[in-house]
Protein backbone atom coordinates (compact mmCIF):
# COMPACT_ATOMS: atom_id res chain seq x y z
CA UNK A 1 0.00 0.00 0.00
CA UNK A 2 1.30 3.08 -1.02
CA UNK A 3 1.95 4.84 2.40
CA UNK A 4 0.96 8.67 0.48
CA UNK A 5 -2.07 7.80 -0.38
CA UNK A 6 -4.28 11.15 0.63
CA UNK A 7 -7.51 11.90 2.12
CA UNK A 8 -8.43 13.60 -0.88
CA UNK A 9 -8.26 10.89 -2.89
CA UNK A 10 -10.57 8.68 -1.73
CA UNK A 11 -13.29 11.40 -2.75
CA UNK A 12 -13.44 10.25 -6.51
CA UNK A 13 -15.21 7.41 -7.12
CA UNK A 14 -15.10 5.50 -10.88
CA UNK A 15 -17.42 6.11 -13.49
CA UNK A 16 -17.40 10.29 -12.93
CA UNK A 17 -20.32 9.73 -10.16
CA UNK A 18 -20.24 12.94 -7.53
CA UNK A 19 -17.25 12.87 -5.43
CA UNK A 20 -17.52 11.03 -1.72
CA UNK A 21 -16.51 12.33 0.93
CA UNK A 22 -16.70 9.81 3.82
CA UNK A 23 -16.74 11.11 7.35
CA UNK A 24 -15.74 9.54 10.72
CA UNK A 25 -17.17 11.42 13.84
CA UNK A 26 -14.78 10.63 17.12
CA UNK A 27 -17.06 10.83 19.76
CA UNK A 28 -15.51 8.05 21.91
CA UNK A 29 -12.20 9.76 21.63
CA UNK A 30 -13.76 13.09 22.55
CA UNK A 31 -15.89 11.69 25.06
CA UNK A 32 -14.07 9.32 26.94
CA UNK A 33 -10.27 9.73 26.17
CA UNK A 34 -9.06 8.06 29.56
CA UNK A 35 -10.75 4.72 27.64
CA UNK A 36 -9.31 5.11 24.35
CA UNK A 37 -5.61 4.97 23.03
CA UNK A 38 -4.66 6.74 19.78
CA UNK A 39 -2.98 4.35 17.12
CA UNK A 40 -2.59 3.75 13.77
CA UNK A 41 -3.27 0.43 11.86
CA UNK A 42 -0.41 -1.39 11.03
CA UNK A 43 0.96 -0.95 7.28
CA UNK A 44 0.95 -4.18 4.39
CA UNK A 45 2.62 -5.28 2.03
CA UNK A 46 0.31 -6.14 -0.42
CA UNK A 47 -3.64 -5.45 1.10
CA UNK A 48 -6.42 -7.12 -1.31
CA UNK A 49 -9.83 -7.00 -0.51
CA UNK A 50 -11.47 -10.58 -0.53
CA UNK A 51 -14.77 -9.96 0.51
CA UNK A 52 -17.08 -6.76 0.61
CA UNK A 53 -20.81 -6.92 1.81
CA UNK A 54 -22.76 -4.25 -0.16
CA UNK A 55 -25.49 -4.07 1.67
CA UNK A 56 -23.45 -3.06 4.81
CA UNK A 57 -21.69 -0.63 2.65
CA UNK A 58 -25.24 0.87 1.39
CA UNK A 59 -26.33 1.16 5.06
CA UNK A 60 -23.50 2.87 5.74
CA UNK A 61 -23.76 5.24 2.70
CA UNK A 62 -20.46 4.29 1.36
CA UNK A 63 -20.63 3.27 -2.18
CA UNK A 64 -19.61 0.22 -2.70
CA UNK A 65 -17.78 0.98 -5.78
CA UNK A 66 -15.26 3.29 -4.38
CA UNK A 67 -14.22 0.78 -1.74
CA UNK A 68 -13.36 -1.55 -4.40
CA UNK A 69 -10.13 0.65 -5.67
CA UNK A 70 -7.02 1.33 -4.44
CA UNK A 71 -8.21 4.52 -2.08
CA UNK A 72 -11.14 2.71 -0.88
CA UNK A 73 -8.83 0.03 0.14
CA UNK A 74 -6.73 2.43 1.91
CA UNK A 75 -9.72 3.86 3.65
CA UNK A 76 -10.42 0.12 4.90
CA UNK A 77 -6.79 -0.39 5.90
CA UNK A 78 -6.98 2.60 8.40
CA UNK A 79 -3.80 4.57 5.88
CA UNK A 80 -5.77 6.93 4.51
CA UNK A 81 -8.56 8.37 6.72
CA UNK A 82 -10.60 10.86 6.06
CA UNK A 83 -9.97 14.71 8.01
CA UNK A 84 -11.24 14.28 12.06
CA UNK A 85 -10.82 10.70 12.51
CA UNK A 86 -9.06 9.62 15.12
CA UNK A 87 -8.61 5.95 15.04
CA UNK A 88 -8.38 4.05 19.09
CA UNK A 89 -7.56 1.03 21.05
CA UNK A 90 -10.40 0.69 23.31
CA UNK A 91 -9.67 0.13 26.73
CA UNK A 92 -12.49 -2.37 28.96
CA UNK A 93 -11.85 -5.45 31.42
CA UNK A 94 -13.51 -8.25 31.85
CA UNK A 95 -13.90 -11.74 33.75
CA UNK A 96 -12.94 -14.84 31.53
CA UNK A 97 -14.17 -18.07 32.28
CA UNK A 98 -15.59 -16.20 35.62
CA UNK A 99 -11.88 -15.26 36.60
CA UNK A 100 -11.09 -11.75 36.63
CA UNK A 101 -8.28 -11.03 33.87
CA UNK A 102 -8.03 -7.00 34.97
CA UNK A 103 -7.56 -4.63 32.51
CA UNK A 104 -7.38 -6.24 29.11
CA UNK A 105 -8.60 -3.87 25.76
CA UNK A 106 -8.13 -3.90 22.00
CA UNK A 107 -5.13 -5.65 21.70
CA UNK A 108 -5.32 -5.88 17.76
CA UNK A 109 -8.21 -4.00 17.25
CA UNK A 110 -9.27 -0.03 16.68
CA UNK A 111 -12.02 2.19 16.06
CA UNK A 112 -11.90 3.79 13.47
CA UNK A 113 -14.70 6.34 14.48
CA UNK A 114 -18.49 6.54 13.88
CA UNK A 115 -20.49 7.03 11.31
CA UNK A 116 -23.95 9.01 11.04
CA UNK A 117 -25.54 6.34 8.29
CA UNK A 118 -28.52 7.82 5.48
CA UNK A 119 -31.60 6.11 8.12
CA UNK A 120 -30.07 8.68 11.33
CA UNK A 121 -28.61 5.41 12.70
CA UNK A 122 -25.03 5.99 14.54
CA UNK A 123 -22.57 3.31 14.44
CA UNK A 124 -19.10 2.49 15.29
CA UNK A 125 -16.63 1.06 11.98
CA UNK A 126 -13.98 -0.76 13.07
CA UNK A 127 -10.92 -3.10 11.53
CA UNK A 128 -9.90 -6.75 13.81
CA UNK A 129 -6.30 -7.50 12.79
CA UNK A 130 -5.10 -4.22 11.98
CA UNK A 131 -1.60 -5.22 13.54
CA UNK A 132 -0.52 -4.71 17.56
CA UNK A 133 -1.71 -1.85 19.66
CA UNK A 134 -0.05 -0.45 22.69
CA UNK A 135 -2.80 -3.02 24.32
CA UNK A 136 -1.67 -6.35 22.81
CA UNK A 137 0.07 -7.71 26.05
CA UNK A 138 2.40 -9.59 23.89
CA UNK A 139 0.01 -10.75 21.42
CA UNK A 140 1.33 -10.29 17.80
CA UNK A 141 -1.93 -8.22 16.81
CA UNK A 142 -2.77 -10.32 13.52
CA UNK A 143 -5.43 -12.56 12.30
CA UNK A 144 -5.77 -14.97 9.99
CA UNK A 145 -7.98 -14.97 7.04
CA UNK A 146 -10.04 -18.60 8.22
CA UNK A 147 -11.53 -16.57 11.33
CA UNK A 148 -12.01 -13.50 9.53
CA UNK A 149 -13.80 -15.20 6.75
CA UNK A 150 -15.89 -17.38 9.55
CA UNK A 151 -16.96 -14.10 11.60
CA UNK A 152 -18.27 -12.53 7.96
CA UNK A 153 -20.20 -15.92 7.18
CA UNK A 154 -21.08 -16.48 10.54
CA UNK A 155 -22.44 -12.95 11.36
CA UNK A 156 -24.32 -12.24 8.26
CA UNK A 157 -26.05 -15.58 8.55
CA UNK A 158 -27.30 -14.11 12.23
CA UNK A 159 -28.58 -11.22 10.34
CA UNK A 160 -30.17 -12.95 7.86
CA UNK A 161 -31.97 -14.93 11.01
CA UNK A 162 -32.75 -11.62 12.75
CA UNK A 163 -30.74 -11.69 15.40
CA UNK A 164 -29.28 -8.41 16.34
CA UNK A 165 -25.56 -8.53 15.40
CA UNK A 166 -22.23 -6.90 14.72
CA UNK A 167 -21.85 -7.01 10.72
CA UNK A 168 -19.05 -7.42 8.52
CA UNK A 169 -18.08 -4.73 5.85
CA UNK A 170 -14.64 -6.34 4.49
CA UNK A 171 -12.18 -8.78 4.72
CA UNK A 172 -8.99 -7.66 3.59
CA UNK A 173 -5.60 -10.21 3.13
CA UNK A 174 -2.56 -8.51 4.10
CA UNK A 175 -0.27 -9.87 1.62
CA UNK A 176 1.85 -11.59 4.27
CA UNK A 177 1.75 -15.12 6.60
CA UNK A 178 0.65 -15.02 10.01
CA UNK A 179 1.67 -18.34 12.51
CA UNK A 180 -0.97 -20.03 14.43
CA UNK A 181 -1.23 -23.42 14.23
CA UNK A 182 0.57 -23.20 10.79
CA UNK A 183 1.06 -20.82 8.34
CA UNK A 184 -1.95 -18.50 7.05
CA UNK A 185 -2.81 -15.53 4.87
CA UNK A 186 -2.67 -12.71 6.98
CA UNK A 187 -6.04 -10.54 6.59
CA UNK A 188 -8.00 -8.30 8.89
CA UNK A 189 -11.98 -7.51 9.09
CA UNK A 190 -13.89 -4.23 8.82
CA UNK A 191 -16.55 -4.30 11.52
CA UNK A 192 -19.90 -2.48 11.59
CA UNK A 193 -21.31 -2.48 15.11
CA UNK A 194 -24.49 -0.22 17.11
CA UNK A 195 -21.48 0.61 19.61
CA UNK A 196 -18.48 -1.32 21.06
CA UNK A 197 -19.75 -0.26 24.42
CA UNK A 198 -19.18 -3.51 26.94
CA UNK A 199 -19.96 -4.94 30.02
CA UNK A 200 -16.10 -4.96 30.61
CA UNK A 201 -15.94 -1.04 29.53
CA UNK A 202 -17.93 -0.75 32.50
CA UNK A 203 -15.95 -3.15 34.73
CA UNK A 204 -12.74 -1.37 34.15
CA UNK A 205 -14.17 1.86 34.60
CA UNK A 206 -15.23 0.66 38.03
CA UNK A 207 -11.82 -0.82 38.93
CA UNK A 208 -10.17 2.52 38.44
CA UNK A 209 -12.80 3.83 41.24
CA UNK A 210 -13.56 7.01 39.39
CA UNK A 211 -17.03 8.29 39.80
CA UNK A 212 -16.86 11.29 37.32
CA UNK A 213 -15.63 8.66 34.75
CA UNK A 214 -18.56 6.47 35.27
CA UNK A 215 -21.04 8.76 35.47
CA UNK A 216 -19.55 9.89 31.93
CA UNK A 217 -19.34 6.31 30.58
CA UNK A 218 -23.20 6.20 31.78
CA UNK A 219 -24.45 8.96 30.10
CA UNK A 220 -22.77 8.40 26.94
CA UNK A 221 -24.17 4.17 27.08
CA UNK A 222 -27.79 5.92 27.49
CA UNK A 223 -26.95 8.54 24.49
CA UNK A 224 -25.92 6.10 22.56
CA UNK A 225 -28.66 3.53 23.05
CA UNK A 226 -31.48 4.71 25.39
CA UNK A 227 -31.56 7.96 24.42
CA UNK A 228 -34.76 8.63 25.83
CA UNK A 229 -33.73 7.98 29.52
CA UNK A 230 -31.70 11.57 29.45
CA UNK A 231 -35.23 13.41 28.00
CA UNK A 232 -35.19 16.47 30.53
CA UNK A 233 -31.88 15.70 32.18
CA UNK A 234 -29.51 17.99 33.03
CA UNK A 235 -26.22 17.23 30.79
CA UNK A 236 -23.61 16.36 33.62
CA UNK A 237 -26.61 14.71 36.68
CA UNK A 238 -26.86 10.83 36.59
CA UNK A 239 -30.81 10.44 38.22
CA UNK A 240 -30.73 7.00 39.80
CA UNK A 241 -34.01 5.98 38.89
CA UNK A 242 -33.14 6.72 35.23
CA UNK A 243 -29.64 4.13 36.09
CA UNK A 244 -31.84 1.53 37.34
CA UNK A 245 -33.99 2.02 34.07
CA UNK A 246 -31.32 1.38 31.97
CA UNK A 247 -30.08 -1.82 33.92
CA UNK A 248 -32.97 -3.18 32.77
CA UNK A 249 -33.33 -2.06 29.43
CA UNK A 250 -29.82 -3.91 29.12
CA UNK A 251 -31.24 -6.77 30.93
CA UNK A 252 -34.62 -6.95 29.17
CA UNK A 253 -32.10 -7.15 25.67
CA UNK A 254 -29.03 -9.85 26.42
CA UNK A 255 -32.87 -12.01 27.54
CA UNK A 256 -33.83 -11.75 23.97
CA UNK A 257 -30.59 -11.89 22.44
CA UNK A 258 -29.66 -14.92 24.38
CA UNK A 259 -33.25 -16.70 23.74
CA UNK A 260 -32.67 -15.55 19.92
CA UNK A 261 -29.24 -17.94 20.05
CA UNK A 262 -30.80 -20.82 21.63
CA UNK A 263 -34.04 -21.18 19.14
CA UNK A 264 -31.25 -21.18 15.92
CA UNK A 265 -28.83 -23.46 18.33
CA UNK A 266 -25.77 -21.09 18.49
CA UNK A 267 -23.01 -21.29 20.99
CA UNK A 268 -21.43 -18.36 21.55
CA UNK A 269 -18.37 -20.02 22.60
CA UNK A 270 -16.96 -17.68 24.79
CA UNK A 271 -19.23 -15.50 26.51
CA UNK A 272 -16.65 -13.28 28.76
CA UNK A 273 -17.82 -10.11 30.23
CA UNK A 274 -15.71 -8.36 27.63
CA UNK A 275 -17.73 -9.72 24.88
CA UNK A 276 -20.87 -8.86 26.16
CA UNK A 277 -22.31 -6.10 24.35
CA UNK A 278 -24.44 -3.42 26.07
CA UNK A 279 -26.34 -3.02 22.76
CA UNK A 280 -27.54 -6.58 23.16
CA UNK A 281 -25.61 -7.18 19.75
CA UNK A 282 -23.78 -10.30 19.68
CA UNK A 283 -20.43 -9.68 19.20
CA UNK A 284 -16.87 -11.11 19.19
CA UNK A 285 -17.79 -15.01 17.33
CA UNK A 286 -14.37 -15.81 17.98
CA UNK A 287 -15.08 -19.98 18.83
CA UNK A 288 -18.56 -19.75 17.69
CA UNK A 289 -20.16 -22.86 16.38
CA UNK A 290 -24.31 -24.07 15.83
CA UNK A 291 -25.64 -27.35 17.67
CA UNK A 292 -26.57 -29.97 15.13
CA UNK A 293 -27.69 -33.10 17.71
CA UNK A 294 -30.02 -31.75 20.01
CA UNK A 295 -27.31 -31.73 23.56
CA UNK A 296 -27.92 -28.93 25.70
CA UNK A 297 -24.14 -30.03 26.72
CA UNK A 298 -22.84 -29.15 23.47
CA UNK A 299 -19.38 -27.08 23.70
CA UNK A 300 -17.05 -26.76 20.48
CA UNK A 301 -15.02 -24.71 22.01
CA UNK A 302 -11.30 -25.79 22.39
CA UNK A 303 -10.73 -23.43 25.40
CA UNK A 304 -14.29 -23.82 27.00
CA UNK A 305 -12.87 -27.32 28.62
CA UNK A 306 -15.15 -27.00 31.76
CA UNK A 307 -18.23 -26.59 29.30
CA UNK A 308 -18.92 -23.46 30.96
CA UNK A 309 -20.45 -21.72 27.44
CA UNK A 310 -22.38 -24.70 26.67
CA UNK A 311 -25.67 -24.26 24.29
CA UNK A 312 -27.89 -24.73 27.70
CA UNK A 313 -25.73 -22.64 29.90
CA UNK A 314 -25.63 -19.61 27.78
CA UNK A 315 -28.44 -18.06 29.70
CA UNK A 316 -27.37 -18.65 33.38
CA UNK A 317 -24.21 -17.12 32.00
CA UNK A 318 -25.89 -13.86 30.29
CA UNK A 319 -27.13 -13.31 33.76
CA UNK A 320 -23.80 -13.87 35.54
CA UNK A 321 -22.40 -10.97 33.27
CA UNK A 322 -25.42 -8.64 34.12
CA UNK A 323 -24.37 -8.92 37.43
CA UNK A 324 -21.04 -7.98 37.00
CA UNK A 325 -22.37 -5.34 34.85
CA UNK A 326 -24.69 -4.55 38.11
CA UNK A 327 -22.09 -4.49 40.21
CA UNK A 328 -20.44 -1.30 38.57
CA UNK A 329 -23.52 0.80 38.85
CA UNK A 330 -23.58 0.79 42.09
CA UNK A 331 -22.45 3.94 42.97
CA UNK A 332 -24.84 5.68 40.71
CA UNK A 333 -27.84 3.49 41.69
CA UNK A 334 -28.14 4.70 45.79
CA UNK A 335 -25.37 6.43 47.80
CA UNK A 336 -26.49 3.83 50.58
CA UNK A 337 -24.37 0.89 49.45
CA UNK A 338 -27.09 -1.61 50.66
CA UNK A 339 -29.78 0.62 48.93
CA UNK A 340 -27.68 0.38 45.96
CA UNK A 341 -26.93 -3.95 46.30
CA UNK A 342 -30.94 -4.40 45.82
CA UNK A 343 -32.04 -2.26 43.72
CA UNK A 344 -28.84 -3.81 41.35
CA UNK A 345 -30.18 -7.51 42.49
CA UNK A 346 -34.21 -6.66 41.66
CA UNK A 347 -32.62 -5.53 38.16
CA UNK A 348 -30.71 -8.85 38.10
CA UNK A 349 -33.35 -10.81 38.92
CA UNK A 350 -35.42 -9.91 36.12
CA UNK A 351 -33.54 -11.85 33.57
CA UNK A 352 -34.76 -14.96 34.90
CA UNK A 353 -38.63 -13.94 33.79
CA UNK A 354 -37.36 -12.11 31.24
CA UNK A 355 -35.84 -14.44 29.30
CA UNK A 356 -38.47 -16.86 29.68
CA UNK A 357 -40.94 -15.06 28.30
CA UNK A 358 -38.46 -14.41 25.26
CA UNK A 359 -37.99 -18.02 25.72
CA UNK A 360 -41.48 -19.13 25.38
CA UNK A 361 -41.97 -16.63 22.12
CA UNK A 362 -39.14 -17.79 20.35
CA UNK A 363 -40.48 -21.43 20.68
CA UNK A 364 -44.01 -20.94 19.96
CA UNK A 365 -42.17 -19.07 16.76
CA UNK A 366 -40.57 -22.34 16.25
CA UNK A 367 -44.15 -24.78 17.00
CA UNK A 368 -46.58 -22.49 14.71
CA UNK A 369 -48.25 -21.51 18.51
CA UNK A 370 -50.40 -18.60 18.44
CA UNK A 371 -50.61 -16.66 22.07
CA UNK A 372 -54.29 -16.10 23.47
CA UNK A 373 -56.00 -12.76 21.85
CA UNK A 374 -58.44 -11.83 23.50
CA UNK A 375 -61.62 -10.16 21.55
CA UNK A 376 -59.71 -11.03 18.08
CA UNK A 377 -58.46 -13.39 15.52
CA UNK A 378 -55.45 -15.45 17.11
CA UNK A 379 -52.48 -15.47 14.99
CA UNK A 380 -48.83 -17.32 15.07
CA UNK A 381 -46.35 -15.72 16.83
CA UNK A 382 -43.98 -13.89 14.08
CA UNK A 383 -40.30 -14.45 13.68
CA UNK A 384 -37.97 -12.48 15.32
CA UNK A 385 -41.03 -12.86 18.06
CA UNK A 386 -41.54 -9.66 20.07
CA UNK A 387 -41.24 -10.43 23.50
CA UNK A 388 -44.26 -9.93 25.83
CA UNK A 389 -44.02 -7.73 28.98
CA UNK A 390 -46.22 -10.42 31.47
CA UNK A 391 -46.93 -14.13 31.00
CA UNK A 392 -50.28 -15.20 29.77
CA UNK A 393 -53.14 -17.50 30.53
CA UNK A 394 -51.46 -20.27 28.17
CA UNK A 395 -48.06 -19.99 29.46
CA UNK A 396 -48.01 -22.59 31.68
CA UNK A 397 -49.35 -25.29 29.00
CA UNK A 398 -47.57 -24.31 26.44
CA UNK A 399 -43.92 -24.03 28.50
CA UNK A 400 -44.65 -28.25 29.32
CA UNK A 401 -45.20 -28.49 25.98
CA UNK A 402 -41.81 -27.02 24.70
CA UNK A 403 -40.42 -28.95 27.57
CA UNK A 404 -41.74 -32.08 25.93
CA UNK A 405 -40.65 -32.03 22.25
CA UNK A 406 -37.07 -30.87 23.73
CA UNK A 407 -37.10 -34.22 25.54
CA UNK A 408 -38.15 -36.30 22.56
CA UNK A 409 -35.19 -34.20 20.41
CA UNK A 410 -32.59 -35.19 23.32
CA UNK A 411 -33.45 -38.51 23.27
CA UNK A 412 -31.76 -39.39 19.93
CA UNK A 413 -29.83 -36.61 19.30
CA UNK A 414 -32.08 -35.78 16.94
CA UNK A 415 -30.96 -32.66 14.59
CA UNK A 416 -32.13 -29.09 15.71
CA UNK A 417 -32.37 -27.30 12.59
CA UNK A 418 -33.81 -30.01 10.72
CA UNK A 419 -36.46 -31.33 12.99
CA UNK A 420 -38.68 -27.45 13.43
CA UNK A 421 -37.80 -27.29 9.57
CA UNK A 422 -39.62 -30.57 8.85
CA UNK A 423 -42.26 -29.73 11.05
CA UNK A 424 -42.68 -27.07 9.48
CA UNK A 425 -42.64 -28.90 6.28
CA UNK A 426 -45.41 -31.00 7.86
CA UNK A 427 -47.67 -28.17 8.54
CA UNK A 428 -47.08 -27.06 4.87
CA UNK A 429 -48.29 -30.30 3.22
CA UNK A 430 -51.27 -30.68 5.76
CA UNK A 431 -52.17 -26.95 4.13
CA UNK A 432 -51.56 -27.66 0.39
CA UNK A 433 -53.41 -31.07 1.09
CA UNK A 434 -56.26 -28.72 1.57
CA UNK A 435 -56.99 -30.49 5.74
CA UNK A 436 -59.05 -29.05 8.39
CA UNK A 437 -56.69 -30.11 10.76
CA UNK A 438 -53.41 -31.83 11.08
CA UNK A 439 -53.04 -35.40 10.55
CA UNK A 440 -53.45 -38.22 13.06
CA UNK A 441 -49.67 -39.15 13.05
CA UNK A 442 -46.21 -37.48 12.38
CA UNK A 443 -45.88 -37.74 8.46
CA UNK A 444 -42.86 -39.72 7.34
CA UNK A 445 -39.83 -37.13 6.65
CA UNK A 446 -40.28 -35.70 10.60
CA UNK A 447 -40.93 -39.37 11.68
CA UNK A 448 -37.45 -40.12 10.04
CA UNK A 449 -35.77 -38.31 12.20
CA UNK A 450 -36.17 -40.63 15.18
CA UNK A 451 -35.33 -44.50 15.11
CA UNK A 452 -38.70 -45.15 18.25
CA UNK A 453 -41.75 -43.44 17.29
CA UNK A 454 -43.58 -43.32 20.28
CA UNK A 455 -41.88 -40.22 21.85
CA UNK A 456 -42.62 -38.40 18.51
CA UNK A 457 -45.91 -39.66 18.14
CA UNK A 458 -46.57 -38.75 21.73
CA UNK A 459 -46.01 -35.22 21.48
CA UNK A 460 -47.66 -34.56 18.10
CA UNK A 461 -50.85 -35.54 19.63
CA UNK A 462 -50.31 -32.79 22.25
CA UNK A 463 -49.23 -30.27 19.81
CA UNK A 464 -51.61 -31.14 17.43
CA UNK A 465 -54.71 -30.38 19.80
CA UNK A 466 -52.63 -27.39 20.67
CA UNK A 467 -53.22 -26.32 17.42
CA UNK A 468 -56.50 -26.92 17.27
CA UNK A 469 -57.17 -24.68 20.39
CA UNK A 470 -55.78 -21.63 19.13
CA UNK A 471 -57.97 -21.98 15.50
CA UNK A 472 -55.00 -20.32 13.67
CA UNK A 473 -55.40 -22.26 10.22
CA UNK A 474 -53.13 -24.34 8.45
CA UNK A 475 -51.71 -21.78 5.78
CA UNK A 476 -51.28 -19.37 8.28
CA UNK A 477 -49.43 -21.36 10.25
CA UNK A 478 -47.28 -22.70 8.22
CA UNK A 479 -46.51 -19.75 6.54
CA UNK A 480 -45.57 -18.41 10.29
CA UNK A 481 -43.85 -21.33 11.03
CA UNK A 482 -41.86 -21.38 7.50
CA UNK A 483 -40.38 -18.07 8.53
CA UNK A 484 -38.99 -18.71 12.20
CA UNK A 485 -37.43 -22.23 10.92
CA UNK A 486 -34.48 -21.80 8.95
CA UNK A 487 -33.04 -24.56 6.37
CA UNK A 488 -30.42 -23.01 6.19
CA UNK A 489 -27.50 -22.06 9.27
CA UNK A 490 -24.04 -21.93 8.74
CA UNK A 491 -23.54 -25.73 9.74
CA UNK A 492 -20.05 -26.24 11.12
CA UNK A 493 -18.92 -28.76 8.33
CA UNK A 494 -20.05 -26.58 5.61
CA UNK A 495 -18.41 -23.61 7.39
CA UNK A 496 -15.16 -25.77 7.38
CA UNK A 497 -15.21 -26.69 3.56
CA UNK A 498 -15.68 -23.43 2.80
CA UNK A 499 -12.85 -21.94 5.03
CA UNK A 500 -10.05 -24.42 3.63
CA UNK A 501 -11.14 -23.68 0.11
CA UNK A 502 -10.70 -20.50 0.72
CA UNK A 503 -7.30 -20.78 2.86
CA UNK A 504 -6.36 -22.66 -0.71
CA UNK A 505 -6.97 -19.28 -2.67
CA UNK A 506 -10.41 -20.03 -3.51
CA UNK A 507 -13.47 -17.83 -2.68
CA UNK A 508 -15.81 -19.52 -4.67
CA UNK A 509 -17.49 -21.74 -2.53
CA UNK A 510 -17.65 -19.09 0.62
CA UNK A 511 -19.50 -17.04 -1.54
CA UNK A 512 -21.71 -19.73 -3.04
CA UNK A 513 -22.63 -20.50 0.91
CA UNK A 514 -23.16 -16.72 1.69
CA UNK A 515 -25.50 -16.35 -0.78
CA UNK A 516 -27.86 -19.28 0.44
CA UNK A 517 -27.44 -18.04 3.90
CA UNK A 518 -28.58 -14.78 2.90
CA UNK A 519 -32.05 -16.27 2.59
CA UNK A 520 -32.20 -19.13 5.12
CA UNK A 521 -36.15 -19.24 5.47
CA UNK A 522 -36.50 -19.99 1.54
CA UNK A 523 -36.54 -22.59 -0.36
CA UNK A 524 -33.35 -23.00 -2.59
CA UNK A 525 -33.75 -25.55 -5.09
CA UNK A 526 -30.04 -27.35 -5.81
CA UNK A 527 -28.83 -25.62 -2.31
CA UNK A 528 -29.19 -29.03 -0.39
CA UNK A 529 -25.91 -30.13 0.38
CA UNK A 530 -25.61 -26.75 2.81
CA UNK A 531 -28.62 -27.54 4.90
CA UNK A 532 -27.20 -31.19 5.13
CA UNK A 533 -26.12 -32.47 8.64
CA UNK A 534 -22.96 -33.75 9.35
CA UNK A 535 -22.56 -37.21 10.19
CA UNK A 536 -22.87 -37.73 14.16
CA UNK A 537 -19.22 -38.59 14.77
CA UNK A 538 -18.03 -35.71 13.26
CA UNK A 539 -20.35 -33.40 14.65
CA UNK A 540 -19.32 -34.36 18.08
CA UNK A 541 -15.63 -34.54 17.32
CA UNK A 542 -15.86 -31.15 15.71
CA UNK A 543 -13.84 -28.31 17.91
CA UNK A 544 -13.30 -24.34 16.97
CA UNK A 545 -10.86 -21.92 17.72
CA UNK A 546 -10.64 -18.12 18.95
CA UNK A 547 -7.76 -17.57 15.97
CA UNK A 548 -6.03 -15.35 18.26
Amino acid sequence: MDARVTPAALVAPPHGRAPWRPTLQARWADTLPELAVPCQAQRWPAPRLAWLHDAVADALGWPSEALQGPQGVALLAGAALPPGARPVALVYAGHQFGRWAGRLGDGRALLLGEVACPNGALVDVGLKGSGATPLARGGDGRAALGPMLREALVSEAMHALGIPTTRTLAVLTTGDTVWRDGPQPGAWLVRVAASHLRVGTFQWVAALDDLGLLQRLWRFAAQRHDPALLEGLNPDACDPDRVQAWLRAVVQRQARLVALWMGVGFIHGVMNTDNMAISGETIDYGPCAFMEGYDPATVHSSIDLGGRYAWGNQPRIAQWNLARLAETLLPLLHPDHDTAVALATDAVRAFGPAYQRAWRAVMRAKLGLAAPYPGGAASPVAWPPTVPAQDDAWAEDDDALITDWLNALAAERVDWTLAHRRLADAVADAAQAGLGALPEHAPAPLHALWSEAAPLQRWWGRWRARCARDGVGAPARAAAMRRANPGYIPRNQRVEEVLHAALAGDLAPARAFAAVLRHPFDEQPGAARWATPAPPEWAQRYVTFCGT
